[in-house]
């Protein structure tokens, strides 16, 4: 019969062989245990035999969300600190697997859903299986680029806030593990879908898109993806100053396509209208007197604008006073007159006049 003492002997033996079986903890590898708790600041892990591990929040990963109970892995990067934990990283291990994944839709060329969790003015942080990404402003759609003055920083920054946390589709444009680089792009993602589109498109049709920019040559128009451009001329007959005043951003407007480029297409709004110039000029014949107001000033003469849509030169010759006469010490910008119209070049949309002698 074994004695008591002898069975508290065996139980101590097999207690210290146990302890001598477990495994140490080495600094970069990788470790699995269950999520014990959850704080503002850290995460605890239980690791079993190998006693607790802390994961500091910010080496959870901002795409990770965690629950008491879950199993995770977890990279080891301290084995033992002061308070006895092992420090422990969930980005780390997931950013060793994430790599890998990283490579394998690379090299396929897969298209993948990602959300970014963050912005600057060079574009989106996006953080996929675990690694940081970047995702250009130059890569982004028509739909999401941010087509605003080049001197508006702050309206292309909250542009791009206004895309964080929502889910983009993307293709890896460019990945180095060795760099730690990683680049996403929208634009390859939907350029297959893209050049059907251009291909069923030809000049002269009638498009409707959405106003994604107003900038001082133009409005930026997003068509199914495609983008177009409403030059500040094709906007209306009538002279332009500032597209804001005709378009606002976000506006469904309809337009025609004129030219197709290589990857856009320039719009016209005009064109669908009627050319107000047409029918007004009809009422203008030659020697007959007008009024304008004069709207630019240039050293061969000044122009005039008889009314919104019609616009006319009276040259240098016409002014009276010969040739050295200076425009700038006859007109004023804004100034109406009285003039006499001495032709009406229909093809050629010119209209000549001479100033009034008195």
């Amino acid at each position: 019969m074994v004695s008591s003492a002898t069975k508290a002997a065996i139980t101590m033996d097999e207690l210290l062989a146990q302890e001598s079986n477990v495994q140490q903890l080495v600094a970069g590898e990788t470790i699995t245990g269950t999520v014990l708790s959850l704080k503002k600041h850290e995460v605890l892990i239980d690791l079993g035999a190998q006693g607790v591990g802390l994961v500091p929040r910010r080496e959870v990963g901002f795409s990770r969300q965690l629950n008491v109970g879950d199993e995770v892995t977890a990279s080891i990067v301290d084995s033992e600190l002061d308070n006895g934990y092992s420090l422990l990283s969930l980005r780390k291990a997931a950013k060793d697997r994430g790599w890998e994944e990283v490579i394998v839709k690379f090299e396929a060329g897969e298209i993948i859903e990602v959300s970014p969790y963050d912005a600057n003015r060079g574009g989106l942080l996006v953080e996929y299986e675990g690694v940081r990404g970047f995702l250009p402003v130059s890569q982004l759609s028509a739909e999401h680029y941010p087509r605003v003055g080049s001197s508006d920083k702050d309206e292309i920054l909250q542009r791009l806030n206004s895309l964080i946390g929502k889910e983009l589709s993307v293709r890896i444009l460019d990945a180095d593990r060795r760099a730690n680089k990683l680049i996403f792009s929208e634009k390859e993602a939907i350029k297959d879908g893209l050049a059907a589109r251009f291909a069923s498109l030809k000049v002269g049709d009638t498009i409707k898109g959405v106003a994604t920019g107003v900038v001082d040559f133009g409005v930026f128009v997003n068509v199914d993806g495609i983008e177009g451009l409403v030059h500040i001329s094709e906007i209306s007959w009538e002279r332009v100053n500032n597209p804001a005043d005709y378009v606002k951003v976000g506006e469904t407007i309809e337009a025609k396509i004129i030219s197709i480029d290589k990857d856009r297409l320039s719009l016209s709004i005009k064109q669908l209208l009627k050319d107000p110039w047409l029918d007004e000029v009809e009422k203008l014949t030659p020697g007959t007197e007008v009024e304008g107001t004069v709207t630019r000033i240039t050293p061969f003469g000044a122009f005039v604008q008889l009314s919104p849509a019609v616009e006319a030169l009276v040259h240098i010759s016409e002014l009276g006073g010969g040739s050295d006469v200076d425009p700038e010490k006859i007109f004023t910008l804004n100034e109406r007159k009285t003039f006499k119209v001495l032709e009406v070049d229909k093809d050629n949309r010119k209209i000549s006049l001479s100033l009034k002698k008195k």
